[in-house]
C-alpha cells in the first residue's frame, strides 16, 4: 500500500507543537546543523537532542527514504508552543500494511520529564493516525521495570498483550 504524503506541516495541542522530521532536518543534525529548525524559529531545549535522539536519526532518515517524502508514520520532534523549544521526539516505525498497524515510541528530555509532555504530544499523535483511515492498531513495546512508560501506557488505553523478557508488548485498538 502506498502512502500518501503528508498535507500538514504540524499538530498543535493545548502546549504543544508537533512538527515532523524531514530528511533534510535529519541530515544537517548528523552534521550538527542546526540552521533549518533555526529558520522554522524552534529552539533546542537543554541537553536536545540528547544521544538516544542522536542514535535515532539514522533510522528515521531509513523510514523516511522509503517514499522518500514524510508520511506523518515516522518521528516527529515535540516543541514547547510557548518558548518554541525542541524537548523530544515521538513518533512511529512505519506503517504496516498488512496488519494495519503502527507501533509508537516517544521521548522527551530529562529536564522535561513528568510535566505530562509525552502524554499530550502521543494522544495527539495518536488520534492522527487513526484519523487518517489506515490504521486499526497502535502498538507499542516498554521495559517491563520501566513504572513511568507502563503506567503512561496505561493512561493512552494501551492493553498489554504480552511480556517477554525484559519487554512488554502493548496494544491500543482503534
Amino acid at each position: 500500500m502506498k502512502i500518501n504524503e503528508i498535507t500538514i506541516n504540524e499538530l498543535e495541542t493545548e502546549r504543544l507543537i508537533l512538527v515532523p522530521f524531514t530528511i533534510d532536518i535529519c541530515e544537517d543534525m548528523l552534521y550538527n546543523d542546526y540552521r533549518i529548525l533555526d529558520e522554522k524559529g524552534f529552539a533546542r531545549g537543554k541537553e536536545w537532542p540528547d544521544k538516544d535522539m542522536m542514535d535515532t536519526i539514522p533510522k528515521i532518515i531509513q523510514k523516511l527514504l522509503i517514499h522518500n517524502y514524510v508520511t506523518g508514520f515516522e518521528s516527529w520532534m515535540i516543541i514547547k508552543k510557548d518558548t518554541k523549544e525542541i524537548i523530544g521526539d515521538v513518533g512511529f516505525k512505519g506503517f504496516n500494511a498488512e496488519e494495519e498497524s503502527v507501533d509508537i515510541g516517544y521521548g522527551i528530555i530529562k529536564e522535561e520529564r513528568r510535566k505530562g509532555f509525552a502524554e499530550e504530544a502521543c494522544r495527539e499523535l495518536i488520534k492522527w493516525a487513526f484519523d487518517q483511515g489506515i490504521v486499526k492498531e497502535i502498538t507499542a513495546k516498554s521495559y517491563s521495570d520501566n513504572f513511568k512508560s507502563v503506567n503512561l501506557l496505561k493512561k493512552l488505553g494501551f492493553e498489554k498483550v504480552f511480556e517477554y523478557k525484559e519487554f512488554t508488548y502493548w496494544s491500543l485498538l482503534q
